[in-house]
């Protein structure tokens, strides 16, 4: 057989393979743990591939909230996002 036949084959099967692997580091480094991130009910952040549980401003702040009602709907979205 030709021997540029061959080599091209060769190299079309190295960029497949290679491809493939590409791939799968994807879907195991950056797809998943997004996916399973955001079934946990909490925040991804793709730049840093970090998942974070979501905290109140008046938490780190300790200042009260000027909307009682507000504050309190978030403590219980917050909540029921943590047992889930």
């Amino acid at each position: 057989m030709n021997p540029n036949i061959e080599r091209l084959k060769l190299i079309f099967i190295g960029v497949f393979a290679i491809a493939v692997v590409a791939v799968l580091v994807w879907q195991v480094g950056w797809i998943i743990p997004q996916k399973n991130c955001e079934k946990a009910h909490r925040w991804w952040d793709p730049g840093e591939r970090v998942c974070a549980m979501p905290v109140l401003i008046t938490t780190i702040t300790r200042r009260p909230a000027a909307d009682k009602q507000a504050e309190a709907e978030a403590k219980r979205a917050i909540e029921g996002a943590a047992k889930k």
